[in-house]
């Protein structure tokens, strides 16, 4: 249970306590685990969701999204938000990129990045919820951490060390992509073909950039990549 224990502790803000340090493998394989923690938070959306019924649709869904960002501890957020200082301050350059990606500070463009997004995922959340579409929307955490899979079955992890490096050289990958078809075929069941379609080719896009600038993804990217891509598929379901 040790790699679901390393997943739980690094994606989510449940204080978890590890019993021992973890063996690189036992890292590898917690990747595998990462859709298992959107399932988790899942579960606490859909609780705080039937609590919140008849809540006004526009703080019921401020709520949900507020419980969402709560349950990851803003880790993805951070991703996001210095790898869209890191994008436009580095001018194109890979080096420069990477460096501005390690500054802690938050420049506009972060600010500008998690203002947006966060904007759109409480509008698709909006009118999801006035159009009672029912939970679908439940399963977008879950896919939103199989990106993480996917990229790093597909994409060179391109800083030396630290944990990044410890997931891509272990991960077991035979088991990742039946994870990852898993992932898929729920995602076409339940929120539908054009849906996942539409995050697919997200994901295909925001790949090509990573591979054009970096030569592959970091930690910050890859943090970037789940909220875009949970963005995508709450906005593609919204206009459905």
């Amino acid at each position: 249970m040790m790699p679901w224990w390393i997943a739980l502790q690094f994606l989510s803000s449940v204080p978890v306590r590890l019993s021992r340090m973890p063996t690189p493998a036992e890292t590898g394989k917690s990747l595998l685990f990462y859709p298992l923690v959107g399932v988790l938070f899942a579960a606490v959306l859909w609780a705080m969701d039937r609590l919140l019924g008849n809540a006004p649709v526009a703080l019921h869904a401020a709520l949900l999204l507020a419980v969402w960002v709560g349950l990851t501890g803003g880790l993805h957020l951070d991703g996001l938000a210095d790898t869209a200082d890191a994008w436009v301050g580095g001018y194109g350059d890979r080096e420069r990129t990477l460096a501005i990606m390690k500054d802690p500070r938050s420049g506009p463009m972060a600010v500008v990045a998690l203002v947006l997004l966060l904007l759109l995922k409480f509008a698709a959340l909006v009118a999801l919820l006035e159009a009672g579409q029912g939970g679908a929307w439940l399963l977008v955490p879950t896919l939103g951490r199989a990106t993480l899979l996917a990229l790093f079955l597909t994409t060179p992890y391109v800083r030396p060390g630290g944990l990044g490096q410890a997931l891509a050289n272990h991960l077991p990958r035979h088991l990742a992509w039946a994870v990852l078809a898993a992932c898929l075929a729920a995602g076409i069941a339940f929120l539908g073909a054009r849906t996942v379609f539409a995050a697919v080719v997200a994901f295909l896009w925001l790949r090509g950039l990573l591979l054009r600038r970096l030569g592959g993804t970091t930690g910050d990217t890859a943090g970037a990549l789940v909220e875009g891509l949970e963005g995508v598929l709450l906005v593609a379901l919204a206009l459905k």
